[in-house]
């Protein structure tokens, strides 16, 4: 199972959990997110996947940041359309986040298989991620779709047995941790990182 860790701000502190070798890191280019990454560049071995997560932006913006920071995947978290993700596609790799609740139709996603690589699902809040928050995973009993996803939505260390089972079942390629191996300070655990690993 892949690890993507999400919310990545500091130059040190991505280097900390560089050194754990996660298969995907996440920066925020959403300005609203108390995580936006705003350093001038990102200095990571290239064999950890660059994702720009992004929030119904405009696609010369999009586009830019993907060929300043040298970014492997676009995470689209807006409501974008599929014209939108096409266009992404042409230039990146789409990860296409929808926001679950218990009411969650997952028949109206399965237009975005053609344009996105992955589909992440998150937790429905105000917030686009990083909420803490998880959604009732015994909905994914629904999804009737043969592309990998992600999952995401307040995942901690305590969860990996049950994901495991869900796994079983469903084709999640990996997990989005994000907020629930935060410091206050907005930096990434290390130690509860590589604890997760460990399990993983």
């Amino acid at each position: 199972m892949k690890l993507k860790v999400c919310g990545m701000k500091f130059s040190e502190n991505i280097a900390e959990i560089e050194s754990l070798k996660p298969d995907f890191m996440g920066f925020i280019f959403y300005k609203k997110s108390k995580r936006f990454f705003n350093e001038s560049k990102i200095i990571l071995n290239d064999k950890i996947n660059r994702v720009g997560v992004f929030v119904n932006q405009e696609m010369n913006e999009v586009f830019d940041n993907v060929k300043k920071y040298k970014l492997d995947y676009v995470q689209l978290h807006g409501e974008e359309d599929i014209k939108y993700c096409l266009s992404i596609k042409s230039f990146c790799k789409v990860i296409k986040v929808f926001k679950i609740d218990d009411t969650f139709d997952f028949n109206t996603i399965k237009k975005f298989e053609n344009v996105s690589d992955y589909f992440l699902f998150d937790t429905k809040t105000n917030l686009h991620g990083g909420s803490g928050k998880k959604f009732d995973w015994k909905i994914l009993k629904n999804y009737n779709s043969k592309k990998n996803f992600f999952l995401s939505g307040g995942i901690s260390e305590d969860d990996v047995e049950e994901i495991k089972k869900i796994k079983k079942i469903h084709p999640i390629i990996g997990i989005d941790i994000n907020s629930k191996f935060e410091l206050p300070s907005l930096k990434k655990d290390r130690e509860k990182i590589k604890s997760l690993i460990k399990k993983i």
